[in-house]
């Protein structure tokens, strides 16, 4: 292997950064992380919305629930997780022994940056009559001040297994609570919080693109604005519209969520045809950017020197911990 990184150092590392390695071109990167993955017993999770690359070479693929329950049973030494810094603050949470890393520091989220804890703090103390249901797309800060977390695909569970009368905040995630709100009959107290890929896509482009393709069901995330969940098919979480692909008798989609999950849906249903929702951007694109800025170069260098690591202050990941537990344990007993 004739690479850079044999003639530089951890500490060098930390302060050139990444992206100053230069990789030798003719690199297996494929063989190179799975050697790694035995040699320093690492497990790699990676969410449905990585690059195609990353997803192949992940030992398990998902969304943010099934991401967490793998976190929280992994046997390995060294969680390397290929997502955002939530997700992996998650698996911290849930893992204090371990080593958790990442590939790029910097890979945020939109939703949990539009809730910062300090604001939500005094949100909450406004409201102390209330209990917190948090969205897991929350930093650990929020995970700290709520009562229990909840995941797209589990949000309607955790909101019910509070009584009737019990009043909600539900945070961060505007979209989210409204759709619960509308599923459960519930009048929960929304955060005004958003993701910023499933805020984009365009109703009147979506509309004209069912005309062309008359055949076609439109399939949502619950993170979507009202409008475009009001004429989807079918809302589910990331797993649950993957999972509705493969049982249902439709060949042709439209998909209103990260683009990353096509791959796993043209994989699983390779005759069928998956197009993107068109978002109202002069790109076209729906990509999560902080999700993209992860590469398989970066994978690969952040398991060879073991960098960047998530490490969490302990009072904060014990208080972060008790929500989580809490989903994990409604989750498990209703066979989810």
């Amino acid at each position: 292997m004739n690479t850079e990184t044999l003639d530089i150092t951890k500490k060098e590392v930390e302060k050139k950064g990444f992206l100053d390695i230069q990789l030798d071109p003719e690199l297996d990167l494929f063989a190179e992380i799975e050697s790694l993955k035995k040699e320093k017993n690492a497990i790699l999770l990676a969410h449905y919305y990585q690059e195609p690359d990353i997803q192949d070479v992940a030992d398990y693929i998902g969304d943010s629930l099934g991401l967490a329950q793998q976190a929280e049973k992994t046997k390995a030494d060294m969680i390397v997780f290929a997502g955002v810094h939530f997700m992996a603050e998650t698996a911290k949470i849930l893992n204090p022994a371990k080593k958790v890393v990442v590939p790029d520091l910097k890979a945020g989220c939109s939703l949990s940056d539009s809730c910062p804890p300090a604001l939500f703090k005094k949100f909450k103390e406004q409201h102390p009559d209330h209990v917190v249901v948090s969205y897991i797309n929350c930093s650990a800060g929020i995970k700290a001040l709520s009562d229990v977390i909840c995941t797209s695909s589990n949000a309607k569970l955790m909101v019910e297994s509070f009584p009737k009368e019990q009043p909600i905040i539900f945070a961060p995630d505007k979209n989210l609570g409204a759709y619960i709100n509308k599923v459960t009959g519930r009048n929960m107290l929304l955060w005004n919080g958003a993701c910023m890929v499933h805020e984009i896509f365009s109703l009147e482009k979506i509309t004209k693109l069912k005309v062309r393709h008359p055949n076609a069901k439109l399939i949502a995330h619950p993170e979507c604005e009202e409008p475009i969940l009001r004429i989807a098919d079918f809302i589910g979480s990331t797993t649950g519209l993957l999972k509705y692909t493969q049982s249902d008798s439709s060949q042709e989609y439209i998909v209103a969520t990260e683009t990353g999950i096509l791959h796993q849906m043209m994989k699983a249903s390779p005759q069928k045809t998956f197009i993107p929702a068109p978002p109202n951007n002069s790109c076209a694109c729906n990509d999560c950017p902080h999700m993209k800025l992860n590469t398989l170069e970066k994978l690969y260098l952040c398991m060879e020197y073991e960098i960047p690591e998530i490490t969490m202050d302990e009072e904060l990941r014990l208080a972060a911990l008790r929500p989580i537990k809490r989903m994990l344990e409604i989750s498990s007993k209703a066979g989810i």
